[in-house]
């Protein structure tokens, strides 16, 4: 067998990183566009299809943390095997669900093998390239996943075209196991000391419970109702368990969220842009995708197609943005930024139902995405200022606010949006006279907001105004949201610009030498650097 040189090895193990790390963002996009062919499989609803995706944000959010802590104990390249593997199982068994409630419930499976996998392949490449190295690994790993991000529409979108929606969960497969032989092959086994520390179990039992009880209620709160103890209760047990996990990370040895942390000011100002931001990015792709299929008559492939130009933007905008940021400070472009993408946003309130997409789609997707670039890597740079000891828990706990924004963002909107289209539509049929079955149609049709109904059955004169009536309150509701997410896209921008402080002129003159320009360069995607990079006390330049 040929002696394997140290480069080798790096490469390799940097190609494990990143296809790791990768398979959690392209199921992520893939998903997106399969909801509504998954919806017509399975059924469910609205509803259901917010608990597709939220199953797997809310472990993958509430455990990022627990995750690295996990391989500073046990070791970076087992619990990166060990949630590769786990990532591979949960695929299969989504791809095998029978039903939708155990599709959510393979799908937070999904989420909890991401918490593991994710960190520790960050922590993989700190452990393993040298100081001098690591800023161009990190790029790479970020640009890839950039990559990543953009090809999961398309294979999506293909993979629908011409097969089951059940290809989408499969195809991470091979993927899993290219990975897990180059972790065998080129990864070093940790050694056996490890630092002595505490992996914070009752803290992360706590978050789970604090964020799954709003989440649910939120949720279900459009079928069940305001008044119902199913949402009630998961409510105020969600709100009281997030005091118990304040409380109890406040006195943890080993917190999984170190709050000491937001004493500092950049870094309390730029986890609630963060928070602001990531809730409106992902209102805007979840919700619009939905529309675009539902009622603008897209197929998954051109829904897919039709948010790629973001990708595309930021892959060649946000390094340079990164850069001028390191040169000016990060306060201009984390104030001026999201209020440039709220303007995109806003766009969309020109978008008809028929939403022609050189007109109506991309302009306000261009905006949007030319806005984000400005922020993303100055936003990065500013929560990670300041912070080289404490780089590796500081990145996770940005890539787990933005998890968790992108959760509560869509559980919220979701609920205003049904309440909307619930309340649109019966006053735009509030004249009419409709059959029972008609009356029956209008009912299911509330279980779909951004939808339209089945009139098939329906005499020709009450099926025309039933699909009227729900293609105008979808539009209205559609509308709605992506004002929301206006709303909280700016509101990011405010908090930047009055809490950002830049740093003092002899520092910013010190980040123009080669050490000092690893931040800007290699967050292009934001809060990506995960936790589980402190186990190298430098902290991870991401």
């Amino acid at each position: 067998m040929p002696a394997r040189s140290d480069a080798t090895l790096k490469r390799l193990t940097l190609i494990a990183c990143i296809v790791g790390s990768g398979i959690t963002l392209l199921d992520g996009t893939v998903v997106n566009v399969a909801l509504p062919t998954i919806q017509r499989a399975l059924g469910g609803g609205l509803a259901a299809q917010q608990w597709v995706v939220n199953s797997y944000l809310l472990t993958l959010g509430s455990l990022i943390l627990v995750g690295g802590s996990l391989g500073d104990v046990y070791g970076e390249r087992r619990v990166f095997a060990i949630g590769v593997s786990g990532f591979g199982v949960a695929s299969l068994a989504c791809a095998l669900a029978p039903s939708i409630g155990l599709l959510v419930a393979f799908r937070a499976a999904q989420g909890l093998a991401g918490a593991l996998l994710v960190p520790s392949s960050l922590a993989v490449i700190v452990n393993t390239f040298s100081e001098s190295e690591r800023g161009a690994a990190i790029g790479s790993w970020t640009a890839w996943g950039a990559i990543a991000t953009a090809l999961g529409p398309l294979a999506g979108g293909e993979l629908l075209a011409i097969g089951s929606w059940r290809g989408i969960f499969l195809i991470n497969l091979p993927l899993v196991v290219v990975c897990l032989a180059l972790i065998l092959y080129a990864i070093p086994a940790a050694p056996r000391e490890r630092r002595a520390r505490r992996v914070d179990i009752v803290g992360a039992l706590l978050c789970v419970v604090a964020l799954g009880g709003p989440v649910f209620a939120l949720i279900e709160q459009p079928r069940l109702g305001w008044s119902s103890p199913a949402v009630v209760i998961p409510l105020v047990v969600g709100v009281a368990f997030f005091g118990a996990f304040i409380w109890w990370e406040w006195r943890a040895e080993d917190p999984m969220l170190p709050l000491d942390l937001f004493r500092r000011r950049n870094f309390s100002a730029g986890n609630l842009e963060t928070f602001a931001m990531y809730a409106g990015l992902a209102i805007l792709f979840f919700f619009l995708v939905l529309f675009l299929q539902q009622i603008g008559g897209y197929s998954p492939l051109q829904s897919g197609l039709a948010t790629l130009p973001v990708t595309i933007v930021m892959f060649f905008l946000s390094r340079r943005f990164g850069a001028l940021a390191d040169r000016l400070g990060p306060r201009l472009f984390m104030g001026a930024g999201p209020l440039v993408a709220a303007g995109g946003l806003l766009l969309f309130q020109a978008t008809g139902a028929q939403a022609d997409y050189f007109s109506e789609v991309l302009p306000p997707l261009v905006v949007f995405s030319l806005g984000l670039s400005m922020t993303v890597a100055p936003l990065t740079a500013a929560v990670l200022a300041g912070m080289e000891h404490d780089a590796g828990i500081a990145s996770g706990v940005n890539n787990a606010v933005a998890r968790v924004a992108g959760l509560i963002g869509t559980a919220a909107v979701g609920a205003a949006i049904a309440a909307s289209f619930s309340s649109s539509i019966d006053g735009r049929l509030s004249g009419a006279t409709l059959s029972a079955p008609a009356r029956a149609a209008v009912r299911e049709a509330k279980r779909l907001p951004l939808g339209l109904p089945d009139v098939h059955g329906l005499a020709a004169g009450q099926a025309r105004v039933v699909t009227a009536a729900a293609e105008a309150a979808s539009l209205h509701s559609f509308h709605m949201g992506m004002m929301i997410a206006a709303a909280l896209v700016a509101i990011g921008g405010l908090v930047g610009a009055a809490g950002i402080r830049n740093p003092r002129a002899e520092d910013i003159r010190a980040k123009s030498c080669p050490g000092g320009q690893l931040v800007g360069a290699s967050s292009e995607l934001g809060p990506l650097a995960e936790r589980g990079a402190s186990a190298q006390p430098t902290g991870s330049p991401a």
